[in-house]
C-alpha cells in the first residue's frame, strides 16, 4: 500500500487561493500567480498535451511528486460545477482529456453516475465520506500511492482525520492578504521537513505528516 499524499502551492501568508473565487476565477482575482511556476514546467505542459516548457529544478519536483500516483481524491470545488444538484454538461476544469490519467474520487454530497474520459482519466462520485472515498481510491491505486488534490476543504478535513503521510508545500514569495488559508481548523497537525528544494521563483517542501 502506498502513501496518502497532497501538494499545494501557498503564498507567504499562508493563503492557497486569492479572494473573489468564482467559476471564471477559481483561484481568486491573481491566484493563478500561485502556479505560474508550475504552468512554465514541462512536466504540466506535456501532461496537458503542449510542447515546450522547461526542464529544470521545478519540473523534477514535480516528476517525484507524480511519479507513482495511481488514484487521486478531490472536493467537489476543485472539479468545479458550482454547488448543489449537478449540471449534467460540467465534465470538469480540463476538458474531454484531463492529466490525472488514473482513476479520480470525488467528494461531493449529490449523487452522479462515473465518468470515463480519454486518456485513462474516470471520474467516481462518492457520497459517504472523506474515509470512503479514500478506500476506494487505496483500492484502484493498489501498491501505488493516492494524491489528495485538492482544495482546501478536502486537505483539511484529511490533515484533521490523520489521513495524510505527506504534504507538499510550495512557498509562493507572494502576500495575497486573504483568500483560502490553508490550516484554519486543522488542529494540532506536526510536519516534520523531510526534503527542501530551492528554486529561483518558489521553494518547494516536502512534510511528514504526524499528529
Amino acid at each position: 500500500m502506498g502513501n496518502v499524499t497532497s501538494q499545494l502551492s501557498m503564498s507567504l501568508d499562508g493563503f492557497i487561493a486569492a479572494p473573489g473565487q468564482s467559476r471564471q476565477d477559481p483561484l481568486g482575482r491573481g491566484g493563478l500567480r500561485l502556479h505560474e511556476w508550475f504552468f512554465a514546467t514541462e512536466s504540466w505542459r506535456d501532461r496537458h498535451g503542449l510542447a515546450g516548457g522547461a526542464r529544470n529544478v521545478d519540473a523534477e519536483v514535480v516528476d517525484e511528486m507524480t511519479r507513482d500516483l495511481g488514484a487521486y481524491v478531490m472536493g467537489r470545488r476543485m472539479f468545479g460545477g458550482g454547488d448543489g444538484p449537478w449540471d449534467p454538461d460540467w465534465t470538469g476544469w480540463w476538458g474531454e482529456d484531463p492529466p490525472f490519467r488514473v482513476p479520480v474520487f470525488v467528494l461531493t454530497h449529490h449523487p452522479r453516475e462515473s465518468l470515463v474520459m480519454r486518456g485513462g482519466t474516470e471520474f467516481h462520485f462518492v457520497t459517504d465520506g472523506i474515509e470512503a472515498a479514500l478506500e476506494r481510491a487505496r483500492a484502484a491505486a493498489g501498491s501505488r500511492d493516492v494524491a489528495v488534490a485538492g482544495g482546501a476543504s478536502a486537505v483539511r478535513q484529511y490533515l484533521t482525520a490523520g489521513l495524510l503521510d505527506t504534504l507538499w508545500l510550495h512557498l509562493v514569495p507572494i502576500v495575497l492578504g486573504g483568500g483560502t488559508a490553508l490550516f484554519d481548523g486543522v488542529g494540532d497537525v506536526r510536519l516534520a521537513p523531510e526534503q527542501v528544494v530551492a528554486a529561483p521563483t518558489v521553494t518547494h517542501i516536502r512534510y511528514r505528516v504526524s499528529r
